[in-house]
């Protein structure tokens, strides 16, 4: 069943877990997935002031929901990776909400916690799921899970994506840097390592400090462009660096380039001008907000494809390393 505001916020604080007094939130997902749901959990925290939101979400994640501001005060992380099992933290809470995906492995989950009254989009297989909205593919992933609070009563402002600097940007030795950021998840949507390599050239020709960032399995791409780009050891950040420090980093950079990746999201989060390289999937489901592009820019060939692919797209195979150079110049 949809959340009943007027229902919801009659319920005591201090309910424990299994009681009525908490809601389960799933999003258990990566770095920029967690992003892209700011606004919903944001309205949702807002909306229902009396009631403890448990988020079960990567465990790593929780530095990027304490810069969420005064409503990251009212939100509990329970560690959860996929669907694979239901988190301890969950059980026996009766309001669940799905941020995850379309269902019906995400909605059952939620039903096997205990969930009773779930807000989700409606899946047929999921009796629980009848009175949701209907999923719609190719929706922006930032409106789509607005729309769905919508249809539960919940006013959700998608324009709502902004984090707040953690404290240790503020004197960051790295300040005004130019982060180039090579990886992503899958293949299909990394760019070429020479190419991200032409980028750094042109940003250390214009006088920019440049760091080249990635995660421990990202460190040898990482080496790769710096090395071509004729950059010191120094320069590679890859593998150095967890998601609070990652954040800190790029709210201090000056700019950052990099494909569709959760460093991205973060970029548009904290405000930093960025240029982002996309492709297989389209900026308009998974991009910046169009009224944000004078800020964060996106360079697309306009093709679509798998974004699960083992090679890169040939849609980002077209994107030349002079186009984002020339985007680069435009951000000032």
């Amino acid at each position: 069943m949809p959340l009943d505001r007027a229902v919801l916020a009659v319920t005591p604080p201090g309910a424990g877990v299994g009681g009525r007094g908490a809601v389960s939130v799933l999003r258990a997902l990566g770095l920029g997935d967690l992003l892209t749901a700011v606004p919903a959990l944001r309205a949702l925290a807002e909306a229902l002031p009396r009631r403890r939101l448990i988020l079960a979400t990567p465990a790593s994640l929780a530095p990027l929901v304490a810069l969420m501001g005064p409503v990251a005060r009212r939100i509990e992380l329970v560690d959860a990776r996929g669907l694979d099992d239901v988190p301890a933290g969950l059980r026996g809470v009766r309001t669940g909400v799905n941020l995850h995906g379309s269902g019906p492995e995400s909605h059952r989950l939620l039903v096997a916690a205990g969930v009773r009254r779930l807000t989700a989009f409606r899946h047929a297989s999921v009796p629980e799921s009848a009175e949701g909205p209907e999923w719609h593919a190719g929706e922006h992933e930032v409106e789509r899970w607005c729309r769905l609070l919508g249809a539960a009563g919940i006013d959700a402002d998608p324009r709502r994506l902004h984090l707040e600097p953690p404290g240790a940007a503020a004197g960051h030795p790295l300040r005004g840097v130019t982060v180039v950021h090579p990886g992503a998840t899958r293949a299909a949507r990394r760019w070429p390592a020479e190419r991200f390599a032409a980028v750094a050239r042109a940003e250390r020709a214009a006088g920019r400090h440049v760091v080249v960032t990635g995660g421990p399995e990202e460190a040898l791409l990482a080496r790769r462009v710096a090395a071509v780009a004729g950059l010191p050891d120094s320069a590679v950040l890859a593998g150095r660096t967890d998601v609070g420090a990652m954040a800190a980093l790029v709210a201090a950079a000056g700019r950052v380039v990099c494909g569709d990746t959760g460093v991205a999201h973060l970029a548009t989060a904290l405000g930093t001008p960025s240029v982002l390289v996309f492709g297989p999937t389209s900026p308009r489901a998974w991009g910046p907000p169009a009224a944000l592009r004078d800020r964060h820019r996106v360079v697309w060939a306009g093709r679509t494809g798998d974004p699960h692919g083992r090679t890169p797209h040939e849609g980002l195979l077209r994107i030349a390393s002079e186009r984002v150079i020339e985007e680069l110049a435009g951000l000032g």
